[in-house]
């Protein structure tokens, strides 16, 4: 007998948290207790999402039970637990050996996937434990809990991935983005500081448009992210990507004047690497208006000023034209070509 819903007795049970009324009607054997209703919901995984614990127990241990029957939106009783962060359900759910861990929804997202997103330490850590769970299961855009948990700043959650070493901390989404990169760019230091303490990690993978984690750290202005970044002597600070852009063409670009003078701090930074159009940092940042940038640019020794663009102009000439206040700053350069045109 079901309702307008088509839910029947024993899922209104469930989901109310009636244990007694559950182990009533359980022992009846022409009771169906794995009877979807409309939104495709069994009484476990009701029971499951509004978090019964002594239920669950009770229908698990009913001869029968399905535990992977999704509802209509592709949830099964696992991933509604895992999503609530409901460690006693989990654990219980887990112990079912036929319960399957990796079973993902339409958008590919699995258990793991909900408990990492939302930060849930502890089924993360259960999921974990299980031999049969693939941590590395990308959603439909390729983004993997790793992934997630790294760009929502989940500290802890991305400390237990890494240290599952079936996780793989480079696999990238579909726009080419490693779970480094989407931390650096959404200023996640603590996640950035435990990726960067990770062997495995590649820090200079660029995306599909040429972005590495330091470049678009630098773009964003993420001075702390950009300042752990330099610290990696793994990291290439004069890597170009698109439009032959470095990190420091990008933040003199923008005008960072944080990030132009951590990267002017390492030695090894090239200031003087022209993009696709021959413009140098100083030739940018001259001619966006950023003078505190320009200034910076003109104290390291070896910026050349005097670096022409695709025009065959020299910047002098081009700053004159554009910004009168960026040829003052760079006149006190001995080195300047005042013939310039």
């Amino acid at each position: 007998m079901t309702d307008n819903w088509r839910r029947t007795p024993l899922s209104w049970a469930a989901g109310e948290g009636r244990d007694e009324v559950v182990k009533l009607l359980l022992g009846f054997r022409n009771v169906n207790p794995n009877i979807t209703d409309d939104d495709g919901r069994t009484p476990l995984l009701w029971a499951a999402m509004n978090r019964h614990y002594g239920v669950v127990r009770l229908l698990l241990g009913r001869e029968g039970v399905d535990p992977n029957i999704p509802d209509n939106y592709g949830r099964t009783p696992l991933m509604w637990a895992a999503a609530n962060g409901d460690d006693g359900v989990v654990k219980l759910l887990l112990r079912c050996r036929s319960v399957n861990t990796n079973m993902a929804i339409g958008a590919g997202r699995t258990p793991l996937w909900f408990a990492a997103v939302r930060g849930h330490f502890g089924v993360v850590q259960l999921l974990l434990e299980h031999e049969d769970v693939n941590p590395d299961i990308p959603d439909d855009n390729g983004r993997t809990p790793l992934w997630w948990a790294a760009g929502e700043g989940r500290d802890e959650v991305v400390k237990l991935l890494l240290k599952c070493q079936k996780v793989n901390p480079n696999m990238t989404n579909q726009a080419g983005r490693t779970p480094l990169l989407w931390a650096a760019v959404r200023g996640q230091f603590g996640v950035v500081q435990l990726l960067l303490g990770c062997e495995d990690v590649n820090p200079d993978i660029p995306d599909n448009y040429g972005y590495t984690p330091l470049s678009g750290a630098a773009l964003l202005g993420n001075d702390e992210v950009v300042k752990l970044l330099l610290k990696c002597q793994k990291v290439n600070p004069n890597m170009t990507g698109s439009a032959d852009r470095t990190a420091l063409l990008y933040a003199a670009h923008e005008g960072n004047f944080g990030v132009v003078q951590l990267l002017l701090g390492r030695e090894d930074v090239n200031p003087n690497i022209p993009d696709d159009y021959g413009r140098t940092p100083l030739w940018l940042a001259a001619e966006r208006g950023h003078f505190g940038v320009v200034q910076l640019l003109l104290e390291r020794e070896d910026a050349n000023p005097n670096m022409p663009g695709n025009s065959g102009r020299a910047l002098p000439w081009w700053a004159s034209r554009i910004l009168k206040r960026a040829v003052n700053l760079l006149q006190p350069r001995q080195s300047a070509n005042p013939n310039a045109v």
